[in-house]
């Protein structure tokens, strides 16, 4: 099964969590780019599973395996095509779930839609193990991107009640991207982050899961680029970051905040900045996230994005048997990740990087 976004940087998920293999296909990328190959496998080694207590205990290499597209680790036209071998794979664990849907899965919707025959195990193209050929894609942008002085970065905004502290919105420091970026658990407050730590754990040990926020920025993203409605920088990173499985809300700025201010209190007043000969409009706060009218403002790109709990969890639940037409309970055994938050923060900084990218290239 193929999934596809973009316009001039046009991207193709295809596989499925225990089929052999998952990979990406992706058009469109500048001729001529160099792609750091060991910086991109560390890029992923971020996202995969069973590195620390707060994962599933599957254990995935996701060694990227170059098939297309790259010379000497150089972009030169066609498209560039990256797999990942599936190394730890346990159908089994899903052979009692053929006619039992799991609730809040895919499971019901896509027999609906694509009939018993489809390979659900793990998700199979639902599941969160898709979203590691979006990080090679990611990775790739992000390098791009880069070249042209934008930095992107994320953090653990919340988990349960447990909030981290939030953005600076008008000044985020590329070293403190970086120093995200090398942190396992990624937090700005160390106290927060203990904490949220506690809780998964908790979780884990009573069967259960969490959900929470990644608060992703993006910094030295250029004015004027997008346009209004459809054609908006909100709207195309929308349908980027609500392809991530588990999303269930996004917002940009102040987002649903701003429903609580006055006009007064939400309005960023804008100002020059720097020398005569070279100033630049800013404003002085950044409750409109980097984005005015669907165009990027200068200011930094502020998005937020929330996941739901694992749904995967070891409680008895109600669900029904498809087969036999009966009401049945169901256990479900295997190995999942009791919040998924983590491993998502780079996932959306995937997402951003590779919707930032076709944005900028389609606005020439």
């Amino acid at each position: 099964m193929l999934s596809s976004f973009g316009q001039t940087v046009k991207v193709s998920v295809f596989g499925g969590s225990h089929e052999p293999a998952i990979g990406v296909t992706i058009e469109g990328l500048p001729k001529g780019q160099k792609i750091d190959m060991d910086r991109l496998q560390r890029f992923l080694a971020r996202r995969a599973p069973g590195n620390n207590a707060f994962s599933t205990d599957r254990k995935e290499p996701d060694i990227a395996i170059v098939k297309a597209g790259l010379h000497g680790g150089v972009t030169f036209g066609p498209p560039v095509t990256i797999i990942i071998e599936n190394k730890d794979t346990n159908p089994s664990d899903y052979r009692t779930l053929k006619n039992i849907p799991r609730p809040s899965h895919a499971d019901y919707t896509a027999r609906l839609k694509y009939g018993e025959h489809l390979n659900m195990s793990g998700g199979g193209p639902f599941s969160g193990r898709m979203t590691a050929p979006l990080c090679i894609a990611g990775a790739i942008a992000i390098q791009v991107l880069e070249s042209h002085g934008i930095k992107i970065g994320a953090h653990i905004f919340s988990i349960a009640d447990i909030k981290d502290e939030p953005f600076d919105a008008v000044h985020i420091s590329k070293e403190k991207l970086e120093r995200l970026a090398n942190d396992p658990f990624p937090v700005i407050s160390e106290n927060a982050g203990l904490a949220m730590q506690e809780a998964i754990l908790v979780s884990r040990e009573t069967g259960d899961s969490l959900g929470g926020v990644v608060e992703c920025c993006a910094i030295g993203v250029p004015a004027g680029i997008g346009g209004p409605m459809y054609d908006g920088v909100e709207s195309a990173l929308s349908q980027v970051f609500f392809g991530i499985p588990a999303v269930k809300g996004v917002e940009f700025g102040a987002g649903f905040q701003s429903t609580r201010l006055k006009g007064s209190e939400n309005n960023d007043a804008f100002y020059f900045d720097g020398e005569e000969e070279n100033r630049t409009v800013k404003t002085k706060t950044n409750n409109h996230g980097g984005i005015l009218g669907g165009i990027t403002s200068g200011m930094p790109i502020i998005a937020r994005l929330a996941f739901k709990p694992t749904p995967s969890i070891s409680l008895e639940q109600d669900s029904v048997d498809l087969e036999t037409g009966q009401n049945t309970k169901l256990v479900i055994t295997g190995r999942h990740d009791p919040c998924i938050v983590p491993r998502a923060v780079p996932v959306v900084e995937a997402a951003m990087a590779v919707g930032l990218l076709d944005l900028i290239l389609s606005d020439k």
